[in-house]
């Protein structure tokens, strides 16, 4: 060994322990340049077997609530409630959320949640997790297309058939991805990547795409859904260099390898070209509201190795998942885990180099690109709000499931000499995909559980990530909304220690303490928000909420228009700024506030509601000098229809007859037995009457019915303290 200049580099043992790796499973040899044709029956049966196997594991998730960022983005976003709204969605990146900072051109995603929105007559997450979940199951029909024809290519062989379909079955049934499917507005991460790997198929297996470069159309949907399916590009050519030139990235620079080369670079430059110019379009569009991370570019770069070492860890041993993780960046380039984690990613990109040589290696090596090139747009020097987050596997784990089952066929393949016969070997082999799977199966039902509700969701969160303010504070949350305010008060003082300039935090101390009755210490912290977030309309609506609530009307007014201002779509000021002007009578405002509404929703019940309550309040001056009630009698008369009830029931209600109110609103919900209107007026009655068990159960199925519906929000929490005082007493 002494004689050889190059056997004390790393290189070199690594490089020939590999090809004594490629000669024991006996891989010299090179296989045909065409795949196999996929056995149609036979496909029909085991993925319709899978498709069913995928679904039942995943059937406890479809009612699954909105959480966190779905809040925003569908939530409080009035845009998506309006499905005409979709040629805006379009033109204008602020339609995406009602959080200016949160804004981002992502017209796909809001255009699918209007469908969904539609679909459900409102948010009914049933008809959002079927849409998700739908594409799920198409991609993963894709994804068997993209992994056998790519193994057929490197090393055709009978059991591809079945290591393509485990591959697939893997990714389906990965419990980190359940952290994207479960997660709404997380479908910008799905849908990107459905969109690549359907851009994938077409380029594979029809030459008519590859002619008239259509497979660049689902690159286009899915950029519009999410900018990392830029990296479409990048993926194509190393595709083409491995598998159509047989390149070798270790010794491409050889002359006899140039040409192959820059055929490779030719064959996919125009998509290389269509990316940069949607990239470029991504960034013309994206609103200028949209606010970056803070965070140091040096330090998230830094920090990504080692968390890219996590995420590989995580698809072999998918333990501790979390939706909001407390992972901070590293302060320092010689933190023990930052050698640790640029030490991997350099022997796994030096790996899948190595495994380029080789024809038959060649679908790990491409995996292994995958894996890094699919995590680029985030663990790179573009840093984000969080340093690293559970739904951004999605997309490089198409790289690992590739690679990953790719190499156990080699093993078995290498081994299969040691078995008495072939037979054996399937039936264990069989036997071992069974239980793994099934493990995995479990692992994704039991995150589908976590997610259903906040409480589950949020007390994951502050177990797994206890230095996260912000899931500290969310828990908090649920605890008060039980009515456990000395919990809730914990849990917030906990979360201020460790985020103590969090906006959101500071507005929920506030809403608490006046929950607790202490109104002189709320308000300093509703203050102390505006003062963090001044571009967040949320904080100035609680804080208007809170003075109105303590009769400084015109206070909250001041601070609910300036809340329009920054957010436009944002419709739960709208909601409260109605409510004053028609407790306050002043109709010309209610008439023109609704009308603004109605021009962003124009089927939006409460808009009519408040509308025609201010008409009919202003016609008592008709010729007939009817009060309104009376004409609201007579209306509902002649006319028995939902809305006049509802009408008559706010005539009654403003009248002092209660009773009579309740009455009315019951015969509206015998003609619309789902109008949350009618809900919400019998729980402002029955709050009146002091009747709060009624008012609750009222209440609770107005916002059943329509979760944005901030009026029966604030009617049900009236209800819920006053009840909770009552017990105290």
């Amino acid at each position: 060994m002494a004689g050889t200049p190059s056997a004390h580099t790393a290189r070199y043992y690594f490089s020939e322990n590999l090809k004594n790796f490629v000669r024991y499973f006996e891989l010299e040899k090179k296989s045909p340049a065409e795949p196999e044709k996929i056995p149609v029956k036979k496909f029909l049966v085991f993925f319709s077997a899978l498709a069913l196997a995928v679904t039942l594991v995943y059937s406890n998730h479809f009612h699954n609530a909105f959480h966190f960022d779905d809040m925003h983005t569908i939530v409080n976003n009035s845009y998506v409630q309006d499905i005409k709204n979709i040629p805006l969605f379009f033109k204008d990146g602020r339609t995406f959320s009602s959080l200016p900072s949160n804004q981002s051109y992502r017209p796909m995603v809001t255009t699918t949640l209007a469908i969904d929105y539609w679909l459900g007559g409102g948010l009914n997450p049933f008809y959002f997790h079927v849409s998700q979940f739908v594409f799920f199951l198409a991609q993963g029909l894709l994804l068997f297309f993209l992994f056998y024809k790519i193994f057929s290519i490197a090393f055709p062989h009978a059991w591809n058939f079945f290591v393509a379909l485990l591959a697939a079955a893997w990714y389906l049934l990965h419990p980190a991805n359940a952290e994207t499917i479960n997660y709404i507005i997380a479908r910008g991460d799905s849908l990107s990547t459905f969109f690549v790997v359907l851009a994938f198929v077409m380029y594979m297996y029809s030459e008519r795409s590859r002619k008239y470069f259509l497979y660049l159309i689902p690159v286009a949907l899915g950029v519009l859904t999410k900018l990392p399916a830029v990296m479409f590009a990048p993926l194509l050519f190393i595709y083409i260099a491995m598998f159509e030139k047989k390149i070798s990235f270790t010794n491409f620079r050889k002359k006899e390898n140039l040409n192959s080369f820059f055929s490779a670079v030719k064959l996919s430059l125009p998509a290389f070209i269509f990316c940069g110019a949607c990239y470029l379009f991504q960034q013309v569009k994206q609103p200028p509201t949209w606010v970056g991370a803070f965070t140091s570019r040096h330090l998230y770069l830094i920090s990504q190795p080692y968390i890219i070492l996590h995420y590989f860890k995580t698809f072999f041993l998918p333990f501790w998942l979390s939706a909001d993780t407390d992972w901070q960046v590293f302060d320092s380039v010689w933190n023990f885990k930052v050698i640790i984690g640029f030490l991997f990613v350099a022997i796994l990109f030096f790996f899948g180099l190595l495994c380029s040589r080789y024809e038959k290696l060649r679908p790990v090596s491409f995996g292994i690109f995958w894996f890094f090139l699919a995590l680029l747009p985030s663990s790179s020097i573009f840093p984000l709000s969080e340093v690293m987050n559970d739904h951004r596997i999605f997309f490089p784990y198409i790289g690992l499931a590739l690679s990953v089952c790719w190499l156990v066929f080699l093993f078995l393949q290498g081994i299969k000499k040691e078995f008495s016969s072939e037979k054996k070997l399937i039936s264990i082999s069989f036997i071992f995909s069974l239980l793994l799977l099934s493990a995995y199966a479990y692992g994704t039902r039991q995150r589908n559980k976590v997610w259903e509700t906040d409480e589950s969701l949020w007390y994951d969160v502050s177990v797994k990530s206890p230095n996260n303010g912000r899931g500290l504070m969310n828990y908090g949350l649920v605890l008060m909304g039980r009515g456990d305010y000395k919990g809730a008060e914990k849990y917030f003082t906990d979360a201020l220690k460790l985020w103590p300039y969090y906006a959101y935090l500071h507005v929920n101390m506030g809403i608490l303490k006046d929950a607790m009755g202490n109104p002189q210490e709320a308000e300093p912290y509703f203050k102390n928000a505006i003062s963090y977030r001044g571009d967040a309309p949320d904080c100035y609506y609680y804080y208007a909420r809170f003075l109105n609530d303590h009769k400084r009307t015109d206070e909250a007014i001041a601070l609910l228009e300036k809340s329009l201002k920054i957010s436009h779509g944002y419709t739960n000021s709208r909601y409260m700024l109605l409510t004053i002007y028609f407790n306050r009578g002043e109709f010309d405002k209610v008439n023109k506030m609704a009308n603004e509404l109605l021009s962003i929703l124009p089927n939006d019940e409460q808009a009519k509601y408040f509308l025609n309550a201010a008409k009919g309040k202003n016609s008592v001056a008709n010729k007939n000098q009817k009060s309104s009630l009376e004409i609201a009698l007579e209306n509902a008369t002649n006319n028995p229809t939902p809305e006049n009830y509802i009408q008559l029931s706010l005539e009654y209600y403003n009248a002092g007859k209660y009773e009579e109110c309740i009455s009315a609103c019951e015969k509206a919900l015998k003609l619309k037995p789902d109008y949350d209107l009618a809900y919400n007026n019998i729980c402002s009655a029955y709050n009146i009457l002091g009747n709060w068990d009624k008012a609750i159960e009222a209440g609770e199925k107005a916002v059943h019915l329509n979760p944005t519906n901030q009026l029966a929000k604030n009617n049900l929490r009236f209800a819920i303290q006053s009840k909770q005082l009552q017990k105290k007493k």
